[in-house]
């Protein structure tokens, strides 16, 4: 059997941006992707705290350090600069994988700034 499980969580993000003009996807800080083993191209999953929406898309690698969390394209529509939001990847494990699996977890504080 085979299990969808929570690989990377960026745990309260502020939205820095929203930009509708773009082809889709949401930017984010390079070194908050790596934090929690998000790789550019990746799918993702968007719950907004601030407005109760979801929505998917892929992460785009944003300036590292600039602390950037910008939804761009159709994602834009499901929050606006300042909303808190969490940002989750998944994988697919075997029964024998999920025994050592450990998902990446990174709490940020109000500058996008890793606090846990």
């Amino acid at each position: 059997m085979l299990r969808q499980m929570l690989h990377g969580k960026i745990h309260r993000a502020r939205v820095t941006d929203a930009c509708v003009d773009y082809p889709g996807s949401i930017t984010i800080d390079a070194k908050l992707l790596e934090a929690a083993d998000i790789l550019p191209g990746e799918k993702v999953l968007i719950a907004n705290l601030t407005n109760g929406s979801r929505a998917e898309t892929y992460a785009l690698r944003g300036e590292p350090g600039s602390g950037a969390v910008c939804l761009n394209g159709g994602t834009a529509r499901y929050g606006k600069k300042g909303d808190i939001i969490i940002v989750m990847s998944f994988v697919v494990l075997d029964e024998k994988e999920l025994k050592t699996h450990e998902p990446k977890k990174i709490v940020l504080n109000e500058r996008n700034e890793i606090i846990g």
